[in-house]
């Protein structure tokens, strides 16, 4: 694809609105950006629960949130956010997640050059790349940075960056030693048994079996990270595990998160954006996908760390419903705790 040549912009305003893990795997564009233009503003456009990913980048001057699901709901107040932004005078707005919010306010907002993909009102874009992300050719950190090419921008890095603070460090320091852990002695593994959707979530008993194991067999301490609204999940681990684990369910902001990963022997996980956190911290992950769709598939969502591994059942389900199969989630069920033990004790011995 050919690039075109722009004026080099003095403020830029990168978008993305959705989820921690789309949010992680775009941090290789604000690096690239600011090797590219380092004398250039920039600034990330987000919504409230990922602003932490952003906050305390070196290469980033400004977040901005922008609460989609709260006070900027109604499309008034978003036209008057789209106003707030004209008031900040950007030169370029990359959008690399389509959704017609997006391209409406920064459309509104005035801003002269506006690249993205050509969906979801995507005619009111300056720059548009043919959508093609269902495909699930690349990998949507590679999608990201197609979006730099296409400005004739050079990339140099293909690694993500997540903050850490110091209030969160001083309290993962103040947490493993209230629970008596050890990161040079103990094994310690994460285990992510939520997700956002129903065709990403690996049954909590199965995810009990492999507590177990790394429990009776490897003597592994074993914490349970989920978000409030995840707490059934929880209690049905709980149900089938019956041993003593740490339950974080509910417990972690990002900050934390961010300090406890890092300092975990291992993380297991469903295919979610805690997955993406993991990796990026140098973590060994091992992520469990179920989906066959070409756009919803680990070509797209695996995690790309040297110590990052998945497993993927090809049931040949074609199309893939995702959260509307008609088979109970069989291509989840059919990934048995025993190989993914497996895998894990290779990795943490």
């Amino acid at each position: 694809m050919s690039s075109i040549n722009l004026p080099k912009p003095e403020k830029i305003l990168i978008v993305r609105t959705d989820r921690i893990g789309d949010v992680v795997l775009s941090t290789p564009v604000i690096r690239n950006l600011r090797e590219n233009f380092p004398k250039s503003y920039i600034a990330f456009m987000c919504r409230p629960y990922t602003k932490d990913i952003l906050i305390g980048n070196p290469y980033l001057d400004e977040v901005i949130v922008y609460d989609k699901y709260g006070k900027d709901k109604s499309w008034l107040n978003s036209i008057r956010f789209s106003f707030y932004l004209r008031r900040k005078k950007f030169d370029w707005a990359i959008i690399l997640h389509p959704t017609n919010r997006a391209h409406l306010i920064t459309f509104f907002a005035n801003i002269p050059v506006r690249v993205g993909w050509d969906k979801k009102l995507g005619f009111l874009l300056t720059e548009r790349i043919p959508h093609q992300k269902d495909k699930g050719e690349k990998h949507e950190l590679d999608y990201n940075l197609e979006l730099l090419k296409i400005l004739g921008l050079k990339v140099y890095s293909r690694e993500v960056f997540i903050p850490l603070c110091k209030d969160s460090e001083k309290w993962a320091e103040d947490f493993f030693k209230n629970y008596n852990l050890d990161t040079d002695k103990d094994k310690i593994v994460g285990l992510g048994i939520g997700a956002s959707c129903p065709s990403k979530i690996w049954p909590p008993s199965y995810f009990a079996h492999l507590a177990r194991l790394l429990r009776e067999e490897l003597g592994v301490k074993i914490l349970v990270i989920a978000e409030e609204r995840e707490r059934n999940l929880t209690e049905e681990f709980k149900e089938n595990f019956k041993e003593e684990f740490i339950d974080l369910t509910g417990k972690l902001d990002l900050p934390k998160i961010f300090s406890l990963f890092r300092r975990l022997s291992l993380f297991i996980g469903n295919d979610s954006g805690l997955i993406h956190i993991g990796w990026g911290l140098g973590v060994g992950v091992i992520s469990i996908f179920g989906r066959n769709d070409a756009g919803l598939s680990p070509q797209r969502w695996k995690p790309l760390g040297s110590n990052s591994y998945y497993f993927h059942k090809d049931l040949g389900c074609n199309p893939c419903l995702a959260h509307n199969c008609k088979k109970d989630f069989l291509c989840l069920k059919k990934i048995y705790p025993e190989e993914v033990f497996s895998l894990a004790k290779k990795l943490i011995c």
